[in-house]
């Protein structure tokens, strides 16, 4: 006599859950609403979470008392926030003491990023070029890499009325370009840089220096900046755009010594 084998429920498939960034043990990670743990977001390299579902991202310089005081030029840092304001990585220029003092917002770097456990996830270099706009064999650069490996550059484009930033991929393509205004005015008012589709037809992100009122404009070079990126964008790409924010801030925004 044969006994019939019993049937279980027919298996139900697990509908994903959606992904919020909260600080775990002091670091941001990914995790989902039923406490799944995802570390690494898909085609990113490790430490990129929050760059990889950022919409937007703030970059605050810090003020620092002895630049303010003595006009004497320090190394610059930062601290990046989410659209909220939850910091979630810092950068830090390496330079040396004469190229600050003698080069002034020209001056050759390496920005080092990091996460909250103070492991590097991106780096940017700064070549020593002289920075004249009449110039076409002076234009500016700044390569950005990830664990060693590149991920794309910043390269300015020689233009006469307004300034001009193409943001390339590691095979030398353009994948974004970056358009200034005729003017940079610095006073009272946000100054937009927009961020267009790679053959330029459309707008597809901006990079804004924020206003940060009459006491900390005079008196510091202190910037904030805003990012908005492109829906869909690529890692190597979205990390290269976020570094064009630095070197913009570099070229516009930083004081020379005094």
């Amino acid at each position: 006599m044969m006994v019939p084998s019993q049937v279980g429920p027919a298996p139900t498939m697990q509908q994903p859950q959606p992904l919020g960034l909260v600080m775990a043990g002091g670091q941001p990670m990914l995790v989902a609403q039923q406490g799944t743990l995802q570390t690494t977001a898909p085609g990113w390299p490790r430490g990129l979470e929050a760059l990889a579902y950022a919409d937007q991202l703030v970059v605050q310089q810090k003020m620092e008392l002895l630049e303010a005081f003595t006009g004497f030029e320090t190394a610059n840092k930062y601290v990046i926030k989410t659209s909220t304001g939850q910091a979630v990585y810092y950068a830090a220029e390496q330079s040396g003491c004469c190229t600050r003092c003698c080069c002034g917002r020209g001056r050759p770097f390496r920005m080092s990023v990091v996460d909250a456990a103070q492991v590097e996830v991106l780096s940017m270099d700064r070549p020593l070029k002289c920075q004249c706009c009449c110039c076409f064999c002076c234009l500016q650069e700044l390569e950005v890499s990830a664990g060693g490996m590149p991920m794309g550059t910043v390269t300015q484009e020689w233009s006469v009325m307004k300034p001009s930033f193409s943001v390339r991929g590691p095979d030398g393509q353009v994948r974004l370009q970056i358009h200034g205004p005729c003017c940079v005015c610095k006073c009272c008012a946000d100054v937009d840089f927009p961020v267009m589709s790679a053959d330029g037809s459309r707008q597809v992100g901006t990079i804004t220096k924020q206003w940060g009122g009459m006491t900390k404009e005079v008196f510091t070079d202190a910037s904030t900046f805003g990012v908005t990126f492109p829906h869909g964008l690529d890692p190597a790409t979205k990390a290269t755009l976020f570094g064009a924010t630095f070197l913009i801030g570099y070229m516009f925004f930083e004081r020379d010594s005094n």
